[in-house]
């Protein structure tokens, strides 16, 4: 299983990156004009496999000091290699350029843009070289120029006594003994993340420590040998003096500032993010204990910086070790930040909270919530207020907090935003969003809440592409107490079935979502519009388990994996033959990550479903808690596997392998480190021995996220692996149905 921070299901990963997160249609959204693109999607054809590698992505929108211009990072498609790089998109109207390009040697392209507080440049990341970069480009012209990151060697494991094999001759012994404590010259290092302050002054750098010269050569010599968790490595935070205006290359170099420009921050554990105070003189670090403490319980913790004392950092004793995304309030005088919510519920399951550094006190905003939080960095407001992303049903959107705490809705003419921010001045606000049949677009509005305008951008989606909204629906599930549940979902009917006029009842394919902690929003889904242009209807539910609903919803299948939740999906399918054009006969079933460890759920229980499809399950929770990365998790849900026997092994699917009939195809990627590839191995052995007909396609080089996102349609750097497996995934199903697909 996976926490829903880090993987929430493939289609709404999918969204997040194409779509957004809001409040449904309202009279905000007569103030948008529909793109071109959009207006075609009521017509024309489903996108076809090919076309599904030709959609781009758009996110990280950041609104210029003088609110006048939006830098936003585009994603090139699949099929163009899935680089991301910036772009500038005007306000008033004008049609955005391209900002950044990409040498050939750059997989990965341009990311992390942000404006410099004076507006005459941005800052972002990139790799042209050895290592990533942070890079200055000036607005009024001229080539991006790499800052210098040297750092000094604060761990050299190849040092370590016994790390190296014993000298072939004694001169380069007794030389290896001369060195040993000599101290090692600055190294290039990695830039993994940055902010800039506010003053434009300084900038802090997430950095981690780099391989040493010792250490490449005792890699390339193969003593490598690795002490499990017991690392010298850490990621650590340094301030860099910058030239606020942004001057020439020193020396006619083509890379600005130096080594001896960094300050060395003594947060003692591995910094996980910083974000500064409005008047740039502190920051608020997020931390976390090295070496895989995490799985052994939370081990975050929350720091204070003041710039000008950088070495003697203050840890915040209040704020838990479930802490992130910490932001200082507009006044300085408190941290907003999101932690584990008060209520029982799954972990990563946050509220909104804020700290005051003078009283030491502590205010949940969002306790007892009928949704849930999301994950975003919080945004403080000049008047004291926080802005926040929410979940609520099948709609994500933001939620503005008054100094009070009152809680109001943001109005926003879209069903999911995906990334909301500001500027400095709050003079203007953007936000990535998208709807159900509507494509993700670029919003801008002067206030929060006020009239929005959609920003002219490059196309994402192939041209004609039709896309069809979901029909929204509920029905009634039993409870753990017997009582009646609500659960929602999201049915996609092909235009015939909806319209009426079709000659027969529409196939089913019955999606689940990833987490179990994660949900389906009313986002653009291009894998949905690839599965109706088969002929099929699309089912996604939201079970018991899901967020959007509030901790006790997302808390109520504690140790009942597979059950509950199985039981709502069921209803649900139960409620959509009743109600609409379904083909009871042709049901098929498929799902990613969670989703993949209920089809093998739903295939151990039933034989009502003519195929499943499970990508990267989990299949026995005692050798899945063993090998995945990051246990903690999985402990709310069941406790301890050998502490917990027949819980771990009732909340198994292998446990019922003996009763599956049903065929069964796995997709797993290789270097799956969530949902390990040893789980697919296990299914898919059983499976044959048992004499059910079962697939296992394996995708190498990729881990969970990446081969989630690739299949449902995220620019993926690996062209053909969603390709092959969704080709295969119709195929499959057509199968099933008693219809190869063409």
């Amino acid at each position: 299983m996976q926490t829903f921070s880090r993987w929430i299901g493939a289609s709404l990963s999918f969204a997040l990156v194409m779509g957004s997160v809001g409040y449904g249609q309202d009279k905000a959204a007569a103030a948008i004009a529909p793109t071109a693109a959009v207006a075609a999607q009521g017509g024309g054809a489903f996108p076809s496999n090919e076309q599904m590698r030709h959609y781009g992505g758009m996110g990280s929108p950041r609104l210029s000091p003088d609110g006048r211009r939006v830098l936003v990072q585009i994603t090139d498609s699949t099929a163009e290699g899935a680089k991301s790089h910036l772009w500038v998109a005007e306000v008033g109207g004008a049609q955005a350029r391209q900002l950044t390009y990409s040498p050939a040697a750059d997989k990965r392209g341009e990311r992390a843009g942000e404006w410099m507080p004076d507006g005459q440049s941005v800052l972002f990341l990139a790799k042209r070289g050895e290592h990533t970069a942070l890079y200055r480009l000036p607005m009024n012209g001229g080539e991006a120029k790499a800052f210098e990151v040297k750092v000094p060697v604060m761990a050299d494991e190849s040092k370590v006594k016994g790390a190296l094999p014993p000298a072939k001759e004694t001169k380069d012994a007794e030389k290896s003994e001369e060195t040993a404590g000599e101290k090692s010259e600055p190294v290039e290092a990695d830039v993994a993340g940055y902010r800039i302050a506010p003053d434009g002054k300084t900038v802090a750098l997430v950095v981690s420590d780099p391989q040493t010269p010792g250490e490449k050569k005792a890699k390339d010599a193969k003593a490598d040998a690795e002490w499990v968790d017991h690392g010298l490595h850490r990621t650590r935070l340094y301030l860099m003096s910058v030239d606020a205006k942004g001057g020439e290359a020193k020396d006619g170099d083509a890379k600005e500032g130096a080594a001896e420009k960094l300050t060395l921050v003594g947060v003692p554990v591995d910094v996980r993010g910083a974000a500064w105070s409005a008047d740039s003189t502190k920051l608020v670090v997020d931390a976390e204990e090295p070496n895989g403490v995490d799985e052994l319980g939370p081990a975050g913790s929350t720091w204070v910086v003041t710039a000008s004392d950088a070495a003697h950092p203050v840890k915040v004793a209040e704020i838990p070790a479930t802490a992130e995304n910490a932001v200082w309030s507009r006044d300085g005088l408190g941290v907003v930040y999101l932690a584990q919510a008060k209520r029982d519920a799954p972990p990563g399951y946050a509220d909104l909270y804020e700290y005051t550094l003078a009283t030491k006190a502590v205010r949940d905003l969002t306790d007892g919530f009928e949704g849930s939080v999301g994950h975003q960095q919080p945004i403080a407001l000049a008047d004291g207020g926080v802005v926040e992303d929410v979940e609520m049903g099948v709609e994500a959107g933001l939620m503005r907090y008054s100094a009070a705490g009152k809680a109001e809705a943001v109005k926003l003419p879209i069903a999911a935003v995906a990334a909301v921010a500001t500027n400095e001045a709050q003079s203007g606000w953007v936000f990535v969003g998208s709807s159900g049949g509507k494509e993700t677009e670029l919003l801008y509005s002067p206030t929060l809440g006020g009239e929005v305008k959609v920003l002219a951008t490059p196309a994402l989606t192939p041209k004609g592409v039709r896309s069809e909204a979901p029909k929204r629906i509920s029905w009634m599930s039993e409870g753990p107490r017997g009582e009646k549940l609500k659960i929602e979902g999201m049915l996609y009917l092909p235009p015939e079935a909806a319209a009426g006029t079709a000659n027969e009842k529409a196939p089913l394919v019955v999606e689940v979502h990833g987490g179990p902690l994660g949900s389906y929003v009313d986002s653009y889904s291009t894998f949905t519009d690839f599965l109706l242009g088969q002929g099929w209807a699309v089912l996604r539910t939201n079970p018991r388990g899901s967020t959007g609903r509030g901790a006790a919803f997302a808390a109520a299948n504690k140790n009942d994996l597979g059950g509950g939740d199985y039981r709502d999906i069921m209803a649900g399918v139960d409620y959509v033959l009743k109600t609409e054009p379904i083909d009871g006969d042709k049901l098929a079933l498929m799902g990613y990550s969670y989703g993949g460890e209920m089809a093998a759920f739903v295939e151990t229980k039933t034989t009502r479903f003519k195929a499943i499809v499970s990508a990267a399950p989990v299949i026995d929770q005692n050798s899945e808690y063993g090998t995945e990365k990051g246990s903690w998790y999985d402990q709310w849900y069941f406790g301890k596997p050998w502490m917990h026997e027949a819980d771990a092994w009732r909340q198994s699917p292998l446990s019922g392998a003996d009763k599956a009939k049903t065929p069964f195809m796995l997709l797993q990627g290789e270097d799956d480190t969530t949902d390990p590839l040893g789980q697919s191995l296990e299914m898919y052995h059983a499976l044959r021995q048992m004499g059910v007909p079962v697939e296992l396609i394996t995708y190498p080089r990729v881990d969970h996220g990446p081969l989630g996102g690739a299949i449902y349609g995220s620019p993926s750097p690996e062209p053909w692996h969603g390709f092959d497996a969704r080709q295969r995934v119709v195929e499959f199903i057509g199968k099933g149905f008693g219809k190869s697909s063409e």
